[in-house]
């Protein structure tokens, strides 16, 4: 969560201005791989509260930091092109949220720095 934080400073904008990302700039494997694993997030949660299975979550999140640091390795994400570089940092974000989101149903918290 930290290193994610530490992208969404170094671009220094509005994380609320990326709800309107346009986000078919993400057609890479690594991208395509993360948003995957963001989107099987509800499901999880319900799943993991139905069957008091509160390791799925932690199964989940450890799942969704090793897909983001595989899409870390293999993008840059502050890139020229502005259509890319907020398509990119929009991805990032909802990572970071989801992230964080996974370790207050824990009871964790999520530094921002290390």
């Amino acid at each position: 969560h930290a290193r994610i934080c530490s992208v969404l400073a170094g671009w220094g904008g509005d994380v609320a201005s990326l709800k309107d990302a346009d986000l078919s700039a993400l057609d890479t494997p690594a991208a395509q791989s993360l948003m995957l694993q963001l989107a099987k997030y509800p499901a999880m949660l319900s799943a993991a509260a139905a069957d008091f299975a509160p390791h799925d979550v932690t199964f989940y999140l450890r799942d969704l930091a090793a897909a983001y640091h595989s899409y870390y390795d293999a993008e840059r994400i502050l890139v020229d092109d502005e259509k890319v570089r907020l398509a990119r940092l929009a991805l990032v974000a909802a990572t970071a949220q989801v992230l964080h989101n996974g370790l207050a149903v824990l009871g964790v918290s999520a530094p921002q720095k290390m």
